[in-house]
């Protein structure tokens, strides 16, 4: 668990590692000019979910804003549509595996090659909330989005590192395999797809959106600010 908190830090900490695994987004300028002025307001979310249940919507709006809190970079992850992405990707195709090899045999697997189940991500997703909610009332005697911010965020450092187990489901790869990379996804995703509300985290770290061909500006601006950013562009803003 240290290690862990050493490799996420804090919230912004996490952001950059995110950003720093894509390897062409300068941060740094856009995180001071973000720290310059308030976080700027956002338009209301698209209404409504399509694929989670009650339980379901409780625990991952929970988990988005105790992994995104609200400060002064950002409004907390519900805001930021997160909980949307989120749900509106395990309703189509990826939450229907699609794309997945799902005839078996459903072997042990290594653990380079991801979760071998026979369940759909969504199938997935529903048992491991299931199971998280089930973890989390033996462990604080409540579901998880009715305990303290705290210790929400202490269990789900414990799923990240193996500590919270499952008979059946493996618990760590479905929080670092499914849960975290559809947060990072929604974080930085065309606002289209319904996270990145306001196109806030591209802002923060200075990406200019579309049109993403930017091989010269990256050469041109490398270490500086690149004026495209303040007013980056989404797929909506060409349609």
């Amino acid at each position: 668990m240290n290690d862990l908190n050493k490799k996420m830090g804090s919230r912004r900490g996490f952001l950059k590692v995110v950003v720093a695994a894509g390897g062409a987004i300068p941060l740094t300028h856009g995180v001071a000019s973000a720290a310059d002025s308030p976080a700027p307001a956002l338009p209301p979310p698209l209404p409504g979910y399509t694929s989670f249940s009650q339980d379901e919507a409780a625990f991952v709006e929970a988990m988005v804003n105790i992994m995104c809190p609200a400060d002064e970079f950002t409004p907390a992850g519900v805001d930021c549509g997160l909980a949307l992405y989120i749900d509106r990707q395990l309703a189509g195709d990826f939450g229907r595996g699609a794309r997945r090899y799902m005839r078996g045999p459903w072997r042990v697997g290594k653990p380079q090659l991801g979760y071998q189940l026979p369940l759909t991500p969504a199938q997935f997703f529903s048992a491991g909330v299931e199971a998280a909610n089930a973890a989390c009332k033996h462990k604080y005697g409540k579901p998880f989005d009715q305990v303290a911010p705290i210790d929400g965020d202490a269990f789900l450092h414990g799923l990240a590192a193996g500590q919270v187990t499952h008979p059946q489901l493996p618990m760590a790869s479905w929080f670092n395999e499914l849960i975290l990379p559809l947060f990072n996804q929604a974080c930085f995703a065309d606002p289209i797809y319904g996270g990145n509300g306001g196109k806030t985290f591209w802002k923060l770290v200075g990406y200019p959106g579309l049109p993403a061909t930017n091989t010269i500006n990256v050469v041109q601006y490398r270490g500086k600010p690149f004026p495209g950013a303040k007013e980056p562009k989404s797929i909506a803003d060409f349609s």
